[in-house]
């Protein structure tokens, strides 16, 4: 007989039919003569009850098959005679595939802590809250592939290794093939790259964004959804070491196409999460933020707020808060300032816009008062900045002079500013944190939550 997932079933809601379920046992209720086990694949938030005649099978196996082992189950699926599930299998044949010792397992408890879970992070997908978070992440990964081929996008690889640093700050991890402990030295004492694999130094990127130009310059309209890597020595909730992006690049379209884009991008991907996985995110709901479902709704049917830059520092400066940091034009805005635009003063999404070129990267396009670059951010309740992104700089004397005002090394450049030499036109691209969209998403508020194998200062065991 074939496996069918537990999920399938649930779906089908069919009965008096012969199924083989396999998966780990969640819970076990035995009695002398009854046994209940509920059971699950993975596919599904909710458990399978699978009943046995404890007098039809062997005792010593039984004994055997407790929270965490692994099993093939058969029998007959009928409707449940118990509250909480339509179905039920009543088994006729169980095999043990692998058993969990119960003074040895540590998922013995129905609920855990999160750093518990963190602690032993290899074995945290098999719990409910894990389970949820991991389904909810690949449906979205999904979606957003979806929504990018239905607009005719085409979707790039970009290089995880790089001679080039793309925002110009943030420490980077080196790649190098020379032997660290005994690098080659040239006359004045540097170490000598001529002698490193790509006779360079190099490292993993921080972004895909100066590739993708590339590529946007000829194919229109393209985007990457790819690892990404910053060196900082972070502990907090918000930052990780590796992290996943989203990140468009698109020909012809200017600031306000992408503020559009990012928009549209945003409310599908919301809608698409309430939609195709709603039992886990009411699981979520229950279990850490009771307010998330209405959150998301919320953000679905709201015109976003689109407040010039200026306008947002007047707006902070009149609210008379005390913010922990000092708030003034010309000064990048803060996680705190950001959520009181969004959840306080106007309570919706906000998009800020035209910020000063001072606190921006090079590439972005210098408005005509040589003072801003037209850059935006959109904001988001619970998170802050969600997605950065601006119209990039398409004119090539204007960006030779602010890569030379930012002291940049104008050499490693010289394929960028081709772009501009030739057949330069208008773009616009942003870039959407994976996994800050999934703390939105899931309501989890550590960013350790919503990613399967956290890299963080000190933590890259598997």
């Amino acid at each position: 007989m074939k496996r069918t997932r537990i999920a399938e079933l649930f779906r089908r809601n069919e009965t008096d039919i012969e199924v083989l379920v396999k998966g780990w046992v969640k819970t076990k209720r035995q009695s002398k003569k009854v046994a209940f086990l509920a059971v699950n694949d993975g596919s599904t938030l909710h458990d399978l009850q699978c009943v046995l005649d404890v007098s039809l099978f062997d005792e010593e196996q039984l004994k055997l098959i407790t929270t965490g082992a692994s099993v093939a189950i058969s029998g007959l699926l009928v409707p449940s005679q118990g509250q909480g599930q339509a179905i039920e299998l009543q088994v006729r044949k169980i095999e043990l595939y692998g058993p969990a010792p119960a003074d040895t397992y540590p998922l013995q408890k129905k609920e855990h802590s999160l750093e518990f879970l963190r602690e032993n992070a290899h074995l945290r997908f098999r719990t409910n809250t894990f389970g949820a978070v991991n389904r909810i992440r690949g449906a979205v990964a999904y979606a957003i592939h979806h929504f990018f081929r239905e607009r005719g996008f085409i979707y790039l690889h970009t290089p995880i290794i790089t001679g080039s640093d793309c925002e110009g700050a943030g420490q980077m991890f080196q790649v190098t093939s020379l032997n660290l402990e005994r690098l080659p030295r040239t006359e004045t004492g540097q170490v000598d790259y001529n002698l490193d694999f790509f006779e360079k130094p190099t490292h993993l990127t921080v972004s895909g964004q100066l590739s993708a130009e590339l590529a946007a310059l000829a194919l229109g309209e393209v985007y990457t959804f790819g690892p990404t890597f910053r060196a900082e020595n972070s502990n907090t909730t918000r930052h990780l070491a590796e992290f996943w992006m989203i990140e468009p690049e698109m020909a012809f379209y200017e600031l306000e196409d992408n503020m559009d884009l990012a928009t549209d991008l945003l409310k599908y991907l919301i809608g698409f999460t309430l939609e195709q996985q709603a039992d886990d995110v009411a699981f979520l709901c229950e279990r850490y933020d009771n307010s998330l479902v209405d959150r998301l709704r919320h953000t679905l049917t709201s015109d976003f707020v689109r407040l010039d830059y200026s306008e947002a520092v007047e707006i902070l400066t009149e609210s008379k808060r005390n913010f922990e940091f000092p708030v003034g034009w010309g000064m990048d805005l803060q996680s705190e300032h950001e959520r009181y635009l969004v959840e306080e003063h106007f309570g919706r999404p906000v998009i800020v816009y035209n910020y000063p070129k001072d606190i921006k990267a090079f590439y972005m396009r210098l408005n005509d008062d040589e003072r801003t670059v037209r850059a935006m951010d959109i904001l988001f309740p619970g998170i802050g900045e969600i997605v950065g992104g601006s119209q990039r700089e398409e004119r090539l004397d204007v960006l030779e002079r602010r890569i030379h005002e930012l002291g940049l090394p104008h050499a490693n450049y010289w394929w960028y500013l081709d772009t501009r030499r030739f057949g330069t036109a208008p773009h616009s691209g942003f870039g959407l944190g994976f996994e800050r969209l999934l703390l939105f998403l899931t309501g989890m508020s550590n960013i350790r939550d919503v990613i399967p194998f956290p890299r963080t200062p000190g933590n890259a065991e598997f």
